[in-house]
């Protein structure tokens, strides 16, 4: 008799956090990546290829791709671990848009290095490049959009499947994951604009394009998130029923606090609540999928077998990491700092004045 491995190696409870703790790390990362190429590309600024800001954001880049693609894989372990057989029929569904992410995501690493080691007189020739890389991480996006949205309509993942066994179908059901993945993509916009904030400090043009593209970036992913509840139809009765009424509600509160620091120059609350506003978007989304799946699956009927060495394992390495993050952003915006001083001073960095 085959062994049975559909159980859990550790509680719903801790599984369910640790999913969202570290899908919230990655979507920072993500929309650090994908709202930055956005406004770095589209931006209004002048001597795009020379301005300081659009320099250090670019150098950068390659990191972000790193942090977006390592904080990417618990998340996903994470939800498999629940979750496996609904996620894995709807990827093999689609399988070959699915398999094409590795090779996307390979490509678009590259050409940020590219990217990152040109010249500042070889504009053309980063733009080319850039644009390309922002093709592929939208590319990337949408994929998981419509795949794991896919995921939580079994009766259309056996449909789809019935109809076709290629693994080039789609995800037909448009409506289930195109508001949802505007909403992911305009509050990338604002996040890259959060950041660029952050990077511009002594660059009056760059400091207000992030600024401007914050509050747009907020206030677009507020009504695409709104657009997407009222586009869920049959589930936002039961989903407003349950807890998820809740995170919504502190969900956007925290986005208005975001909005509301920002504004005044607090920096630092301004991005804790974006990161708690962002970690509340992805509990809902983990709820919706309870919803879903509501008269399919119920996870809490799965038998718990707890195997707390790997989890151990995981943490350790999980803290070490995010201790390493730390010190090197905390190194790369000193750096930053000294030379926005010596940009400003026309020379060699300044003593900080105060």
């Amino acid at each position: 008799m085959p062994p049975d491995y559909s159980f859990l190696p550790a509680p719903l409870w801790l599984i369910t956090a640790l999913h969202v703790l570290t899908l919230t790390l990655h979507f920072i990362a993500m929309n650090f990546l994908a709202g930055g190429l956005l406004l770095i590309l589209a931006g209004p600024f002048r001597n795009r290829w020379e301005d300081p800001t659009v320099r250090r954001f670019v150098r950068l880049l390659p990191t972000v791709m790193a942090a977006t693609i390592t904080l990417g894989v618990a998340p996903l372990l994470f939800v498999q671990l629940v979750y496996a057989r609904q996620i894995y029929a709807s990827a093999i569904v689609s399988g070959w848009f699915w398999l094409l992410i590795v090779g996307v995501v390979i490509a678009v690493y590259y050409l940020l290095y590219a990217a990152a080691l040109s010249k500042p007189a070889g504009g053309p020739r980063q733009k080319l490049i850039l644009s390309f890389a922002l093709i592929g991480v939208l590319y990337v996006s949408l994929t998981y959009s419509a795949v794991f949205s896919m995921a939580e309509r079994p009766d259309l993942t056996r449909e789809l499947y019935a109809r076709v066994q290629s693994g080039w179908i789609w995800n037909t059901n448009v409506m289930d994951y195109l508001f949802r993945w505007m909403h992911m993509i305009f509050g990338a916009v604002a996040v890259g604009g959060y950041f660029i904030t952050l990077l511009a400090k002594g660059n009056p043009e760059a400091e207000k394009t992030g600024r401007t593209a914050f509050l747009w970036g907020m206030g677009l992913a507020a009504v695409s998130g709104m657009f997407y509840l009222i586009s869920l139809v049959a589930d936002v009765a039961p989903l407003l029923h349950s807890a998820a009424v809740w995170t919504l509600v502190i969900g956007i509160g925290l986005a208005i606090g975001a909005v509301a620091l920002f504004l005044k120059g607090k920096m630092a609350g301004a991005g804790i609540h974006l990161f708690l506003s962002v970690a509340a978007m992805v509990l809902n989304r983990h709820m919706l999928r309870l919803v879903r799946l509501r008269s399919h699956f119920d996870p809490t009927t799965m038998r718990v077998e707890p195997q707390w060495s790997p989890f151990l394992m995981f943490l350790i390495c999980f803290v070490i990491a995010l201790a390493v993050v730390a010190y090197m952003l905390r190194l790369f915006f000193r750096s930053k700092k000294a030379h926005a001083e010596g940009d400003r001073d026309g020379g060699a960095p300044q003593p900080d004045s105060g």
